[in-house]
């Protein structure tokens, strides 16, 4: 019902709810990090339309979908806030331990879950996934982050049957006792794409922010490379000679599982662009501009078509990520339960906004504020530039595509 509900309202969705059926992906297994994308997607849904009733109908089978994490042999079986067990996810595998990739979607679908359930009036509920993340940050942060970025600690499980059913594939790893396929201590880009959108998505801090800035200089310094001729790759080549990217992971200190997870050597645009705009969030802008820099200078339409960003496929979907990068320039954030429009700055050029239902620009202009609907509408009772400041409009309400504000 959760996914039949979200894809008729044309989102983009994953199979998830109970029975096992209901929330496997294509594999036919339950993904780790699909599911938590999927609960946080729900809660950006929510805010972008302000449609509180829709929630209340969705909430149900999101909360079974929350729960799941916690059933035994399952992902976070002895409910600490951290995922210690079999967690397959889109490396096509199953992680066994803690790990930063998994454990920060986990940490934001636990923050997005609070959020909704007390939107609904499920304060028990709420409580527990607060606690959940408060004690799952704290310890993510004091066992994982090494000093320059979070690793994995690989527990491997033993043996199959300590693993709930539906978590394991046979691609992933056949030994119990020493698994294949792991991160292990390598340095992956991936290890904050929970927090690059808990950012897009206004959820705020799941991990130390000054770790998250280190760690993203760490994927800079570590898995940047600007050539690629002496780079071995067993895989698929997206990048080639003299062009420049990031790596998926990189082994600065050694210590590289015989067989590290199957693409830990490819470059892949998605995931470069979670990392270049993790960075532009964090005041690493010109770090995450040359990330991206460096993905448009590959597919400039000479070399690649600069429409299909191939990783798995033509057309991947993954490299929409990309839109991203406008929130984070912009630092533009949109709450429609409560019509609260938010920018971290606001320039005397036009700069973009948009929401579920509209776009527009806005622009500084002496000591106003000039807001332009250019398409569908918008609902708008308040409006903050720079974090400081939250003014009510004069007239608030909806406004519709050719009306204006000055304010």
């Amino acid at each position: 019902e959760f996914t039949e509900a979200m894809h008729t309202n044309g989102l983009m969705s994953f199979r998830i709810g109970l029975p096992l059926e209901k929330y496997a992906n294509v594999w036919g297994v339950a993904a780790a990090d699909g599911q938590m994308g999927a609960i946080m997607k729900l809660f950006r849904e929510w805010r972008l339309s302000g449609d509180t009733e829709w929630l209340r109908k969705l909430w149900p089978a999101a909360k079974i979908a929350m729960e799941f994490c916690w059933i035994s042999g399952g992902w976070d079986a002895d409910q600490d806030g951290v995922m210690e067990g079999a967690q397959h996810n889109t490396m096509d595998v199953e992680y066994f331990g803690p790990n930063p990739q998994v454990g920060l979607w986990y940490l934001g679908a636990l923050k997005a879950s609070s959020k909704m359930a007390i939107a609904v009036g499920d304060q028990n509920f709420a409580d527990k996934c607060t606690d959940l993340f408060s004690r799952g940050s704290a310890w993510i942060d004091a066992n994982l982050f090494n000093g320059e970025y979070y690793e994995q600690i690989i527990i491997p499980p033993m043996t199959v049957s300590a693993i709930a059913k539906g978590l394991r594939h046979e691609s992933g790893a056949t030994n119990m006792a020493d698994p294949e396929f792991q991160i292990g201590k390598g340095c992956l880009i991936d290890q904050l794409v929970g927090q690059y959108f808990a950012d897009v998505c206004g959820l705020g801090n799941l991990v130390d922010v000054e770790k998250q800035r280190i760690t993203l200089e760490s994927i800079y310094k570590f898995n940047n490379r600007n050539e690629f001729y002496s780079e071995f790759n067993q895989m698929r080549n997206f990048v080639l000679g003299d062009e420049k990217g990031l790596l998926m992971a990189s082994y600065p200190h050694g210590s590289r599982p015989k067989r590290p997870f199957p693409y830990f050597n490819e470059v892949m645009t998605g995931f470069e662009y979670t990392a270049a705009i993790g960075m532009i969030y964090q005041g690493l802008a010109d770090k995450g501009t040359r990330v991206i820099e460096n993905i448009r200078s590959r597919y400039d339409g000479y070399k690649r078509n600069p429409f299909n960003e191939a990783e798995c496929g033509y057309h991947y979907a993954r490299a929409m990520a990309s839109w991203g990068a406008l929130l984070a320039w912009t630092g533009q954030q949109y709450d429609a339960v409560d019509g609260f429009l938010t920018f971290t700055s606001v320039t005397s050029k036009p700069i973009p906004w948009f929401t579920g239902f509209g776009w527009g620009t806005i622009q500084r202009s002496g000591n106003k504020l000039h807001l332009i609907v250019n398409a569908g509408q918008i609902f708008l009772t308040h409006i903050s530039v720079g974090g400081s400041v939250v003014r009510a409009l004069p007239n608030s309400g909806f406004f519709v595509a050719g009306e204006s504000l000055e304010f």
